[in-house]
């Protein structure tokens, strides 16, 4: 529907409301002549009267008012558009694709900040693994990554959200000396590890290969809970950041295996593209991470 039909409806519903052509020029803040052209050009195409003159004003006929009626929800969304239309940026969403581990501890915390700041912010998240993680955002399907591992080639912008350490750990009663274990011996022991493609196992191969070595798990699963749990149960050692081990640990279910010269670390980075479009709700997700966090350019 053309925007001068809409107009005209305008003006139809003035003249109801007003019961004349004066009335409505006023209310609208147009001319008489205008008014009476837009009456003839619906009377037109509708090919009927659609009111009676009278000498004190004019009454809808039937026909005027079937018309009005059916008008009244598309004049009623036109308003609500031209309301919203100023504000369209601020309700847009912020599309946010986040690696298994960041979404696991550190997100949750991020968002709770920003809603409790910002509580008519919309905010969408897709968890997946971070080789999967960064190919949605490369795809444009996100507006911002949050990533895990050594930083990704790309024309990325970059906040650093800090980094966490990789630990090893087994049930209490596991079958291992106290003594640190070495990269061989730990090959040598069931391991409960994240898939392949998953920076934490992608940072664990880069470790081991650094010995020749190839970590042949006896559980793979991308749901690191799933890990902790079989480890608990003594069915092996699993290799997750340490923040998601702390509370097994805490609970005497899990203790924490020293390793001998394998320090494993991976950077934590929030990403998104430097040629990206900034709404004014993603600008306000930007400001908080570089408020506590740094920011750099890839």
């Amino acid at each position: 529907m053309g925007k001068m039909i809409i107009r005209y409806l305008e003006i139809l519903e003035a003249i109801a409301e007003t019961g004349t052509f004066t009335g409505a020029a006023r209310k609208l803040y147009i001319t008489q002549s205008a008014v009476s052209h837009a009456v003839a050009e619906l009377e037109k195409q509708t090919g009927t009267a659609l009111f009676e003159r009278h000498p004190k004003g004019v009454v809808l006929t039937r026909c005027g008012v079937s018309l009005l009626e059916e008008s009244r929800g598309i004049l009623t969304a036109c308003r609500n558009l031209d309301r919203r239309i100023s504000h369209l940026e601020e309700n847009t969403p912020v599309h946010i694709v986040s690696s298994i581990t960041i979404a696991s501890f550190l997100l949750p915390e991020i968002l709770r900040e920003l809603k409790s700041s910002f509580p008519d912010i919309q905010i969408s998240v897709q968890v997946a693994s971070a080789n999967a993680a960064i190919d949605i955002l490369r795809r444009g399907n996100a507006d911002i990554a949050f990533w895990e591992g050594t930083a990704p080639k790309g024309s990325f912008q970059a906040i650093r959200l800090g980094s966490y350490q990789l630990c090893a750990a087994c049930a209490p009663d596991f079958p291992l000396s106290e003594q640190p274990v070495t990269a061989n011996q730990l090959c040598d022991y069931p391991l409960l590890l994240r898939e392949k493609g998953s920076a934490i196992r992608d940072t664990l191969d880069n470790t081991l290969a650094l010995a020749n070595l190839t970590a042949e798990p006896a559980w793979e699963s991308v749901n690191s809970l799933a890990l902790v749990k079989a480890a608990e149960a003594g069915l092996g050692i699993t290799v997750l950041p340490e923040k998601l081990l702390w509370d097994s640990f805490l609970l005497k279910k899990l203790r924490f295996i020293p390793l001998a010269n394998m320090k494993m670390e991976n950077q934590m980075l929030a990403l998104f593209h430097r040629d990206k479009y900034i709404t004014k709700p993603f600008q306000l997700l930007i400001d908080r991470l570089i408020a506590e966090n740094e920011f750099c350019s890839l």
